[in-house]
């Protein structure tokens, strides 16, 4: 008899627990090794906010966010080589980083590959954005420029091609 009400009460409970709706919680969980990058992140966001804030008086358009373009690299940048270069960091706190916006996803898959090790935004190896259909002039090797000093009207690239 005893047993047969404890079950019926717990039968109770669980459907309360399936009703009812989860609490969630703004807090995230940082993984091991967090407190070694975050200085340096929150640096490089400090600096993210003030490129945005800057004033762009007397800037072409495309000049602009020039800034914006070089700090979202550094940051990618800085956590690709803390991950496969250096081995610094976990698996965990690489993939952390990822989801979390911190790098981006797919400019690390491209510096993986052979050819694009230095390539310094997306935007410079797509072929819709350009003219004739090629890529970004900063990918081209500097031996093969006509002119030297070239930059990029997208990020303000110099030159990111590998054989440089």
């Amino acid at each position: 008899m005893m047993f047969g009400v404890l079950l019926i009460y717990f039968a109770l409970l669980l459907l309360i627990l399936q009703i009812m709706p989860k609490v969630k919680t703004n807090r995230v969980n940082y993984p091991e090794g967090w407190e070694l990058i975050e200085p340096t992140l929150r640096e490089l966001q400090a600096k993210m906010r003030e490129a945005e804030n800057d004033p762009h008086d007397g800037k072409r358009k495309c000049e602009a966010l020039w800034p914006i373009f070089k700090i979202a690299h550094q940051k990618s940048r800085y956590i690709f080589d803390l991950y496969h270069r250096r081995k610094e960091i976990s698996k965990e706190l690489f993939e952390f980083c990822l989801d979390q916006g911190y790098a981006d996803r797919n400019l690390i898959a491209k510096w993986k590959k052979p050819g694009y090790e230095r390539l310094c935004c997306l935007r410079c190896m797509q072929p819709r954005d350009h003219n004739f259909a090629t890529t970004c002039v900063c990918r081209v090797p500097k031996h093969l420029r006509e002119e030297k000093v070239i930059e990029c009207v997208h990020c303000g690239c110099k030159g990111c091609a590998s054989g440089d």
